[in-house]
């Protein structure tokens, strides 16, 4: 923060990534022809009527990809509703979950006493039980139990249960939970199709690919694999295959791009490559085979590659197995580089 800002309101911005309040600083004895200098200067960025940024805190939000948490605390800061929470996609957002491509950046919120509709922001009216609200940093929000099952309601199959698939692998919410809150709310509107949201979900996928991989196989009616299964030579682990078909010893596996560019996953290119020939050479002498699938085998080209799967299916896996196929209960974070 800049040293042009007041201490009171400097501390205060400092706790809100520099968002602060014309209140705040009319307070702190800055007068209207500073604030109207400060931001001819492009020292100040007005969010909204009455709430302000400085440039560089709105900077490092862009470049960090917190720009929606800035204009929420703006948002919720200019309405001043005691009883509206953050919700919807902003949570999501705030909670670090995935959401669409392309969604609208209003800032979204429910209130159980009003819906109303503004420049930037839209709330919802819908009842907020008290086990359902919580604060995260300086925003109060929906949980994000509640979070995903509102989001559910409104958005696609695949980017519904992408987004609980990786809520459950990072440990923000429980099954349990996510069927609790289905139960609470059992009569709102396009409740099923959050219901089937849950019921798709699945923790043990890694990554947004292997969510649409499972959808995929389920809607074609391919018997599902089962996700994440350690596939073991003696006492050392060969792979982690993404699915895994055990009667006929087929591992799926769903790769993506960023797992052969980024030094996170194995370095070099060429390295990485390598590595995976040679790990499935030794597993296919094994009589272990491999469907390997890009993200274009999912969309216009599937035909060819559900054929392929069910052919694969149709051959049983070796009698004698000198190797060990282990499930994992639960999925785990790959490192992002």
């Amino acid at each position: 923060m800049p040293s042009l800002l007041p201490g009171p309101v400097h501390v205060s911005a400092s706790a809100r990534l520099g968002v602060f309040s014309l209140a705040e600083l009319t307070a702190a004895g800055v007068t209207e022809r500073e604030v109207r200098s400060a931001v001819r200067a492009g020292d100040w960025v007005r969010l909204r009527r009455g709430w302000f940024i400085d440039a560089g805190a709105l900077a490092v939000a862009e470049e960090t990809g917190r720009r929606h948490e800035v204009d929420a605390l703006a948002v919720t800061g200019a309405l001043a509703r005691p009883t509206a929470v953050l919700s919807h996609a902003t949570a999501a957002r705030i909670w670090g979950l995935p959401v669409p491509a392309g969604l609208s950046t209003d800032v979204r919120l429910t209130d159980p006493g009003r819906w109303r509709t503004g420049p930037g922001y839209v709330i919802a009216h819908a009842d907020l039980p008290a086990e359902e609200v919580t604060t995260h940093g300086q925003h109060r929000l929906t949980t994000v139990s509640r979070t995903l099952v509102d989001n559910a309601r409104e958005s696609r199959e695949l980017p519904a249960v992408a987004a609980m698939d990786a809520a459950l692998l990072r440990g923000l919410v429980t099954e349990e939970e996510l069927q609790a809150t289905l139960g609470r709310h059992r009569f709102a509107p396009r409740n099923p199709r959050a219901v089937r949201a849950v019921a798709a979900a699945d923790g043990r996928a890694e990554t947004w690919l292997e969510t649409r991989g499972r959808l995929r196989f389920r809607a074609a009616g391919l018997p599902p694999f089962v996700p994440q299964v350690e596939l073991w030579v003696g006492e050392r682990l060969l792979k982690v295959a993404d699915g895994w078909y055990d009667d006929a010893a087929v591992a799926v596996e769903f790769d993506g791009r960023v797992k052969y560019v980024r030094p996170a996953y194995g370095g070099r290119p060429e390295d990485v490559l390598f590595d995976e020939k040679r790990t499935e050479d030794a597993l296919r002498a094994l009589g272990v085979r491999f469907v390997r699938l890009v993200d274009e085998d999912l969309g216009p080209g599937w035909a060819p590659v559900e054929h392929r799967v069910r052919r694969e299916l149709l051959v049983p896996g070796p009698a004698v197995r000198p190797f060990r196929a282990v499930p994992r209960s639960v999925g785990r974070r790959r490192a992002v580089g």
